[in-house]
């Protein structure tokens, strides 16, 4: 299954959404959108498109109503999420945490790009397995552009055969947080200022 969301933050009047598939979004106040899951998803074969233009002078937030549990689909176990973002004004999105269960695999990819005038924060929080489930995978990665010139690059993979599974201990939890134009956070993870201004900050561990 697809499942498309559409959100426009204008500048003093409330935000345009359009959706479509198993997620839905709802105004929950003036400047905040939840996602709100619709239908069971993502299951291995869905794929989610989540697009958010934010007008100079507007400000978003984006949040959503619950945790997101990733299953194996009947012929797949991989599932996929992107995340289209254009800023020009404020915007800042803390979903509730990924729980990547069983045997699924989840991918998520966000593209970020900012005019000089734009804020943002972006918070993801991953958790491979349910209790006593060790055999997910997940990677995540984002591109950010600051007027059209490259401000990072990052990926990340956590779980079941990704490059940090070891015998020893392998991380089942992630923490990723990315801010612009702020470079100085307090956050639970090591924060890297970087070159063309904002931050990122990473934590791993055993459970969020």
């Amino acid at each position: 299954m697809r499942s498309d969301v559409l959100i426009v933050a204008h500048r003093d009047r409330a935000p345009r959404i359009e959706c479509g598939g198993g997620l839905a979004a709802r105004r929950t106040e003036p400047d905040t959108v939840h996602l709100v899951s619709a239908a069971a998803t993502p299951l291995g074969g869905d794929a989610i498109h989540i697009r958010v233009l934010v007008e100079e002078g507007a400000r978003l937030r984006v949040r959503t109503a619950a945790a997101t549990v990733t299953l194996p689909g009947s012929t797949t176990p991989e599932s996929h999420a992107f995340w289209s973002l254009e800023v020009a004004g404020e915007l800042d999105i803390d979903p509730q945490p990924t729980v990547v269960a069983a045997t699924s695999r989840h991918f998520t990819s966000t593209r970020l790009a900012l005019t000089a005038a734009g804020r943002v924060r972006l918070r993801e929080r991953i958790q491979i397995g349910r209790s006593h489930e060790r055999q997910g995978f997940w990677s995540g990665s984002l591109h950010a552009d600051i007027e059209g010139a490259a401000l990072l690059r990052h990926r990340i993979e956590l779980g079941h055969g990704s490059v940090a599974d070891d015998a020893l201990g392998t991380p089942m939890a992630c923490v990723s947080e990315f801010h612009y134009p702020d470079s100085d956070i307090e956050t639970q993870g090591v924060t890297l200022a970087l070159a063309g201004g904002g931050c990122l900050s990473t934590w791993q561990g055993e459970r969020l």
